[in-house]
């Protein structure tokens, strides 16, 4: 005779068996026993054929970046100049010390900070200006947008050709020829105003790169609360003022840390139309003239090496400021 206080035993191998199993201490276990699976074999044959898919094109482009930067390594050790091609030897550190004790990187170095520097400036200052424009809605906003655009997509060569004598050109350029109709005698731009010609043409290439990503913190904005912002009484200044350029914030930093990390590399408008001179011999330029105008090898070598670890240390501190920006917590 069973009593109806008796508990009912479940079904060997059933869900209530499973989850109704003992711990050693008597409790019981509220965790269902897992049963064995393949999984875990199954994730690790998925991450090896992963990595075996990616493993050419990270083989391709290590060879093709750092098996040049070895040779450069090299070359900066050997004295080797192009006039004299046989008489080529080991010096140690000797171009080094020409590149640290000497005047040109120092000034190269602030060439390459002032022009990086004014370009994303205005660059960022002209593109928030485009950006708020180009979000309204009006007729015709999509061919603006296109030709707003277009500037970042022309090569830099081709722009400083275009700058230099289209637009800046004494006798046929258009800023000269509208100068004229002012009374005002025409400019040798390129002559008298070097920094001002190279910042002039690297803002009107790049500030449709920064248009482009402030547009996209625009368009990711809540137009919710901008109309709370409107009935509660605020104006369009104060509503751009304290709604709009905060949110902007995380944009504006990403927009001036890439376009600086771009810039520093400039090199086409200051060959083509200024020849480093005025102020406007960056590293970049500077690295060329001891290589293609000096011959030296050797120094050339030495100063491109110099150059990279400048850029990469200035790339990490602007990469590791970008990645911050998307941590939880860390975006203001």
């Amino acid at each position: 005779m069973t009593s109806n206080s008796e508990t009912t035993t479940p079904p060997r191998g059933s869900a209530a068996d499973v989850s109704a199993a003992r711990t050693p201490l008597g409790m019981w276990n509220s965790k269902p026993r897992q049963p064995a699976t393949g999984g875990g074999a199954a994730a690790k044959q998925t991450a090896r054929l992963a990595r075996g898919l990616v493993l050419p094109g990270l083989i391709f482009t290590i060879l093709l970046t750092q098996i040049p930067f070895v040779v450069t390594i090299i070359f900066s050790f050997l004295q080797w100049n192009q006039l004299r091609p046989d008489e080529i030897r080991f010096t140690g550190w000797d171009n080094y010390a020409v590149v640290f004790t000497g005047p040109d990187f120092l000034s190269a170095l602030r060439a390459t900070v002032t022009i990086t520097g004014l370009s994303v400036l205005l660059s960022l200052l002209f593109g928030l200006l485009l950006a708020v424009l180009l979000d309204r809605k009006f007729r015709g906003r999509g061919l603006a947008r296109t030709l707003a655009i277009t500037p970042f997509l022309v090569m830099p060569a081709a722009a400083a050709l275009v700058w230099k004598w289209l637009m800046l050109d004494s006798n046929v350029g258009m800023v000269n020829w509208s100068l004229g109709l002012f009374g005002i005698d025409p400019v040798q731009w390129n002559t008298n105003f070097p920094l001002v010609t190279i910042v002039m043409v690297l803002v009107w290439q790049y500030t449709p790169f920064m248009m482009l990503i402030l547009m996209a913190g625009l368009q990711s904005q809540g137009t919710d609360v901008l109309e709370a912002a409107a009935v509660d009484g605020a104006g369009p200044a104060r509503i751009f003022w304290s709604l709009t350029l905060p949110h902007l914030r995380p944009y504006a930093e990403i927009a001036t840390l890439l376009g600086s990390i771009m810039l520093l590399q400039v090199f086409d408008p200051i060959a083509i139309m200024t020849k480093g001179t005025g102020g406007t011999k960056t590293l970049s330029y500077l690295l060329y003239e001891r290589a293609f105008i000096g011959l030296d090898i050797g120094q050339a070598a030495a100063f491109g090496v110099v150059a990279v670890i400048v850029t990469i240390g200035f790339a990490m501190i602007t990469l590791r400021s970008v990645f911050t920006i998307f941590v939880e917590g860390k975006v203001r």
